[in-house]
């Protein structure tokens, strides 16, 4: 039999049948949200099974917030909203076209990541002489954007985006999400990287923390839903904002290489349609190709449709060779337009 907090939390709230109008007018405080009893209880109870396997008695707190992040000086983990509930998951796919950690698989790798930075401030590990000779300073201030080199063997590769080579507290995270797998795994992937030393550093830190108490111990909710009278609306159009290309576009070029066939060819496929029509295709080819949100991408891509509609442009010869050469020049625009001027997010 239910108790009541479970018939609760099983009760279907009222905003689920809201419009996406309505719900976006909706303030965080008044979604009610409960994160226990759902899969990602499952999810983190899977969290903490790993880390005992580790020997570690550390275990971090979780809560519902607005995305993803770890504290400074809280060794617990803020988990985004949407994943409590199944409209919320509509909403943030159609708004943000994706759902990070909307899969269990993506969930865990998030999770490990934030345990990482919780681990590190459960300790103080930053304060540590060895730590910041293999990962850097801590107080390092956080960029506004990095420059990734894709072919470094001294970080490792976890999240998208070469994520480790943006921060010293990024490097560290990642190595822990990785060591937390099975080391014949990683010693495997890692083997002839100086990457590797990282690794057994971790391990062998890890080690040296088995059984013990971490000094660091506030279960403190850092933006809990409850505490934040922001509406829906507010947060969405403040992640437009943070995601919209800053530097100035100038595509004109491009596209008229690409698409330069005559408007009387008949055979010629209108540029602005045919990307409208494949847009979603587009965005997720480019997407594994390039590690980039869908939708950095899709802010780009809409501009670039514009102009081919103002433009009157035209391609001739396939659709799918059209479709792969734009594809190639979204990722290079994309990247160019964003590395300039990009606020950085931590996940």
């Amino acid at each position: 039999m239910l108790m009541p907090a479970d018939r609760r939390r099983n009760r279907k709230p009222a905003w689920a049948d809201y419009d996406d109008e309505q719900l976006l007018d909706l303030r965080f405080s008044d979604l009610g949200l409960e994160w226990k009893g759902l899969w990602l209880e499952s999810e983190l109870k899977r969290l903490h099974g790993q880390l005992e396997r580790r020997g570690l008695r550390f275990r971090p707190h979780a809560w519902l917030s607005t995305e993803w992040f770890s504290p400074v000086g809280i060794p617990g983990i803020a988990m985004p909203f949407y994943l409590a509930h199944p409209r919320l998951i509509r909403l943030e796919r159609r708004l943000m076209l994706e759902v990070e950690g909307g899969r269990r698989h993506d969930c865990q790798r998030l999770l490990r990541h934030e345990c990482g930075h919780a681990i590190q401030q459960a300790f103080r590990l930053h304060r540590r002489k060895l730590w910041r000779d293999q990962f850097g300073s801590s107080g390092q201030e956080y960029p506004d954007s990095y420059r990734p080199n894709p072919r470094s063997r001294r970080h490792v590769q976890h999240l998208r985006l070469f994520y480790a080579q943006s921060h010293p507290d990024e490097d560290f995270a990642e190595t822990f999400a990785v060591w937390l797998g099975p080391r014949h795994l990683w010693r495997k992937a890692y083997a002839g990287w100086p990457a590797l030393e990282k690794l057994e550093y971790v391990d062998q830190l890890m080690h040296s923390l088995a059984d013990r108490i971490p000094p660091v111990r506030s279960r403190r909710f850092v933006r809990s839903l409850a505490s934040l009278d922001m509406t829906l609306r507010e947060h969405y159009s403040d992640r437009e904002e943070r995601y919209r290309p800053r530097a100035p576009s100038r595509y004109d070029s491009d596209l008229r290489s690409l698409f330069g066939a005559s408007p009387r060819n008949k055979r010629a496929h209108r540029a602005a349609r045919l990307l409208r029509s494949h847009r979603a295709e587009i965005r997720r080819r480019v997407a594994r190709f390039t590690g980039e949100h869908q939708q950095v991408l899709d802010n780009v891509l809409s501009e670039m449709i514009l102009r081919c509609k103002e433009l009157q442009l035209c391609g001739a010869g396939s659709e799918q060779s059209l479709l792969t050469d734009f594809s190639v020049l979204l990722a290079a625009r994309t990247m160019a337009a964003l590395h300039a001027d990009r606020d950085w997010i931590a996940v």
